[in-house]
């Protein structure tokens, strides 16, 4: 898998999320270490979510992890926290808001 197939699998997951009641401003990197690796962003302003494939150096949290540990946090396979304790996830910066964004990660794959 390369980088830009992480990348469009993430966009395509998370395209209809529904982020309108979010008004703050939230912004997350993510560091994909290992096969695929790279790094791009989430960022949710004015309820608009965002996606794209740069650094992004004013962000609340940036999280470092294999596209395979992400895909499966995604599917719902491991808990985030779970995969953090185990040292599969790591986050640095604000926990509170990495929580509203595994918040809406599980939501999306519920609905």
């Amino acid at each position: 898998m390369t980088y830009e197939e992480v990348l469009q699998r993430v966009r395509e997951a998370y395209q209809t999320t529904d982020v309108s009641e979010i008004q703050e401003h939230l912004a997350y990197q993510f560091n994909i270490k290992g096969e695929a690796e790279g790094a791009f962003y989430v960022e949710i302003t004015n309820g608009t979510l965002h996606i794209e494939p740069y650094d992004y150096y004013d962000r609340d949290v940036l999280f470092t992890v294999t596209a395979e540990t992400l895909f499966q946090i995604m599917d719902g396979t491991i808990n985030a926290i779970h995969a953090s304790t185990m040292g599969k996830l790591k986050v640095e910066g604000n926990i509170e808001k990495a929580l509203k964004l595994f918040g809406l990660m599980q939501q999306e794959k519920d609905d």
